[in-house]
């Protein structure tokens, strides 16, 4: 295989893909950008490329070996073709070179190459009368809320893994019907309209506002939460996370997985994803005018962790506050997003999210009528005004990369604290 040719088609493939992802030029892209680009390659092939291996692609990160076949086939996938062959086969190819043959072609070469264009012609022709007609058709069937049902059951009130039983009826039979368990669209799936009931497994606690969609119109949506019953360590793994007991993960105020708790899996993977999450009912607490405070910890470091990048999430209803901390040294590898309002370090200034994790770091963040101020170690680190509409808090996530610890974490409003314990 050509590897200079493999390059070209690819970088003609990420164009094709940021003009049907929509969000602008890819230098401007963070990483909730590629979290959502995740997810649209799933919703269109059922292949889940991580962000990692898609930051790797778009040249965000540095990685010496070529993207996998698997990764190739997925992505000519998602911009229309069959697998990388046919996208390879049927794209524009580059000016010939200099051992291509450019002499006059022969009269049969000629007669293949009208009659290749006048079968093409006739094909798209015949597809563009098809396109018409299915848009036709569409444009016709529009749906009536009212035509459908859909509700939800959990099995059990608190904690994970939580089973939740979706009961449906569709009235009318639409050409296609999916339960979008958002925001994680791996949860969308194609049911059956001459069916009632669809089950799924959670495995991580969150605000869930799933959807009943008939041929792409939303008729119901049902929202999900899936609390953690207090604080849950786990370790992030494939198709099913490693869940650590509560009686060894929190002690004395101060909840931590060290690394006696990590050894039994760090040979399968020196990448061990940590994380920690309080789920809760929180009342009347708002992501437009809140306190919220925390101490953490990141000691792990092996070589691998040298940056110890970390991330605090405020996990709202349909919305999220992500605040990056790193090393000082790091600082220029972050992203930050803030219910609409992103930044990355590449053309912002975040360097006040840079500290010495291996010690206590203490993270504020005060916002009142939506602006935003951030502080690392009593330090303003960031300012912000974001733009979506205010949502209800519904928890805390924070994410480590090997040993951690959290403690001292409170969200406060209104002269109300809620302590998280």
């Amino acid at each position: 295989m050509d590897n200079n040719s493999d390059q070209y088609y690819l970088s003609r493939a990420l164009e094709q893909i940021e003009t049907l992802f929509n969000r602008g030029a890819s230098d401007n892209w963070t990483t909730y950008d590629f979290e959502k680009l995740s997810d649209a390659i799933f919703d269109r092939t059922q292949v889940r490329l991580s962000v990692t291996t898609l930051k790797r692609i778009w040249g965000k990160l540095k990685y010496d070996s070529a993207p996998t076949l698997t990764t190739l086939n997925t992505l000519a996938q998602f911009a229309g073709f069959v697998d990388w062959r046919d996208f390879k086969q049927n794209e524009d190819r580059p000016v010939p070179g200099p051992e291509t043959n450019t002499v006059n072609p022969t009269r049969s070469q000629r007669n293949v190459k009208r009659l290749s264009i006048t079968l093409a012609g006739a094909l798209v022709l015949i597809a563009g009368v098809y396109f018409l007609f299915l848009a036709a058709r569409h444009k016709q069937r529009q749906y009536d809320p009212g035509q459908f049902e859909f509700t939800t059951n959990k099995m059990i009130s608190e904690g994970v893994p939580n089973s939740v039983i979706f009961h449906y009826t569709a009235k009318v039979k639409p050409d296609s019907l999916f339960i979008v368990q958002t925001w994680d669209i791996r949860r969308k799936t194609l049911v059956s309209a001459d069916k009632h009931n669809h089950s799924a497994i959670y495995y991580y606690p969150g605000f869930f506002r799933t959807k009943l969609i008939a041929d792409g119109q939303v008729m119901k949506k049902h929202d999900v939460w899936i609390t953690s019953k207090g604080w849950l360590c786990l370790l992030e793994k494939e198709p099913i996370p490693v869940y650590f007991k509560k009686e060894l993960c929190e002690k004395n105020g101060i909840v931590e997985v060290n690394d006696s708790l990590l050894t039994p899996y760090r040979s399968a993977s020196t990448d061990a994803k940590v994380r920690f999450f309080n789920q809760r009912d929180l009342g009347d607490l708002m992501n437009d005018n809140f306190t919220f405070e925390t101490m953490v910890k990141n000691d792990f470091d092996d070589g691998s962790n040298a940056c110890h990048y970390a991330q605090v999430l405020i996990q709202c209803k349909d919305d999220i506050i992500i605040i990056p901390l790193a090393a000082k040294s790091c600082v220029g590898n972050l992203n930050f997003y803030f219910c609409g309002a992103g930044a990355e370090s590449k053309f912002a200034d975040l360097s006040g999210f840079g500290c010495d994790l291996t010690q206590w770091t203490r993270l504020r963040v005060e916002t009142v009528n939506k602006m935003a101020t951030i502080y690392v170690n009593n330090k303003k680190a960031y300012t912000v005004k974001f733009p979506n509409d205010p949502t209800g808090i519904v928890g805390v996530q924070y994410r480590f990369n090997g040993a951690a610890a959290v403690k001292e974490t409170r969200f406060t409003s209104r002269e109300k604290v809620w302590e998280m314990d």
